[in-house]
């Protein structure tokens, strides 16, 4: 949960502890439904982290779980390959650590269950591990566990590549897959499963999350079932302000979705929203750099409805002007020419180069609390005024458009 401190405002307590207490409330399931085993397929701790009580609260999980009678097959991803925790740590007896060097199997003759996996040695382990995995024990329920990108998922690293027609070729029942953060199912010849992460830990991920339950019978049958044990739901509402005419009745509006939200069934879960105003809008203009007045107005909703349940990380405005700016480019006055030249400016380098060296002086100077809640300061010090350069013209011309309407009713 990075950049807590940026928000005065926000739950920090909730967010820095809602990943353990996502895997307690796993661990708590696992128990309460007798399951006969437990599958973790890697990144347990994030790189070489140094706080020890990380580990030690991982040991006392694991530690419930065997007083359960609950064994746990536990493979290292590209995360964890290399924490000081995996190397030295030591895990109570029902923990069973797939082998870095080669594949291993465990085999669970009471269940007719042979389980599959190798661990990541190092982190940037990018060859395909699956394709030296064993050929399948007859007779048995096998279950490859492996931490890979499958076949390059784009929002994640490559690691350990493979496809999915290998996985269904192998022979296996069932592919426990970790590394990708976000569910996903695919049948076929085998079953393969990414649960996805147990907690979402900013804006880009979205939406419930949790684990997966597996049941087979004996004619081989397999049932898939996701369970949520997340705390805290990241959430991105849009909001169409078309129809606004003031920055009050943008508030409205969000107020109304907000509070449509919580009406949809997952009240019993906390929400992180991240609000994005849309839309062809004759605000356009006025809300440009209004974000920091917004977030007011908006948290001021969110205190009517309820600051228990709704917490606000951010307002983005990704608004348009409305078409009649369009026509604009059929006028011959200054309004028309400023709108040519900034659309000319994103293409020359000089100038560009030149506003960038002029901002960057603003930057250094401007107090912290705009560092982060100005969208842009990130792209002027990393040399990219593109997005700016977008936002700033449209929202400039429909600005003095408005003034010049307003001056002539």
């Amino acid at each position: 949960m990075v950049g807590l401190g940026a928000y005065a405002d926000a739950p920090a307590g909730m967010l820095r502890a809602a990943t353990r207490e996502a895997f307690t409330r796993l661990i708590s399931l696992a128990i309460d439904m007798a399951v006969d085993f437990m599958v973790i397929a890697g990144d347990l701790y994030d790189g070489n982290w140094k706080d020890h009580n990380t580990g030690l609260y991982f040991v006392k999980e694991m530690g419930r779980l065997k007083r359960a009678g609950i064994p746990v097959y536990l493979l290292h991803g590209n995360h964890d390959a290399e924490s000081e925790m995996t190397r030295k740590l030591l895990l109570p007896d029902n923990v069973f650590v797939f082998d870095s060097r080669k594949p291993s199997t465990f085999v669970r003759e009471d269940l007719r269950l042979a389980l599959h996996g190798r661990s990541f040695k190092i982190a940037a382990t990018t060859e395909n591990l699956a394709a030296a995995y064993p050929a399948p024990l007859p007779g048995m329920f096998n279950i490859g566990v492996l931490h890979t990108a499958l076949e390059g998922n784009a929002a994640h690293a490559r690691y350990a590549p493979c496809s999915l027609d290998q996985l269904h070729a192998s022979g296996y029942q069932y592919w426990a897959l970790g590394h990708v953060h976000e569910y996903g199912l695919w049948r076929g010849d085998s079953v393969v499963v990414f649960p996805g992460n147990l907690q979402g830990r900013n804006i880009r991920e979205t939406g419930p999350r949790g684990a997966v339950l597996v049941n087979c019978d004996d004619l081989g049958n397999i049932e898939v079932e996701r369970v949520f044990v997340d705390v805290l739901r990241w959430r991105l509402v849009e909001v169409d302000v078309s129809a606004c005419l003031s920055l009050a009745d943008a508030a409205r509006a969000v107020g109304r979705a907000l509070e449509d939200l919580l009406l949809d069934g997952e009240t019993e879960v906390p929400q992180a929203v991240r609000v994005a105003l849309t839309g062809a809008t004759p605000l356009h203009g006025e809300l440009f750099g209004q974000e920091a007045q917004l977030r007011a107005e908006v948290l001021a909703q969110i205190a009517a409805l309820g600051p228990e349940r709704l917490w606000l990380e951010k307002v983005r405005l990704n608004t348009r002007a409305p078409a009649a700016l369009d026509a604009l480019r059929e006028r011959s006055d200054a309004l028309a020419d400023l709108q040519l030249l900034l659309q000319a400016a994103a293409t020359d380098h000089e100038f560009t180069e030149s506003l960038r060296a002029e901002l960057l002086s603003l930057v250094s100077r401007a107090p912290q609390e705009l560092q982060s809640s100005v969208p842009w300061f990130k792209d002027i010090r990393d040399g990219d005024l593109s997005a700016l350069l977008r936002e700033v013209g449209p929202a400039l011309v429909a600005q003095l458009a408005d003034e010049e309407r307003k001056g002539c009713a």
